[in-house]
């Protein structure tokens, strides 16, 4: 791919990772309050938690991060191409 189309691509890049990270954030805590019917999740920092709950709260928002991602990041690179006609990662 061109100089040009990456350079033009790199803002579109980052406008999905932005979006991407807010439908994560709004997805993990639908589904940790639908699984564990509390409201917030446990942070590192929260004394009256468990080790394993932290963890298992970091393990399901680090899953739901990665995937909502990479279905945005693909999501945005497919339509990049079929605009310009050259896949952003080559």
């Amino acid at each position: 791919m061109s100089k040009t189309a990456k350079a033009v691509y790199r803002p579109i890049g980052l406008i999905g990772s932005l979006v991407a990270s807010s439908i994560a954030a709004t997805l993990f805590q639908v589904v940790w309050k639908k699984v564990t019917r509390r409201d917030d999740a446990p942070t590192a920092m929260q004394s009256e938690y468990r080790l394993r709950e932290i963890l298992v709260a970091s393990a399901v928002r680090g899953a739901i991060v990665a995937v909502v991602k990479a279905l945005v990041s693909r999501g945005g690179a497919r339509g990049f191409t079929k605009l310009t006609g050259a896949w952003p990662g080559d």
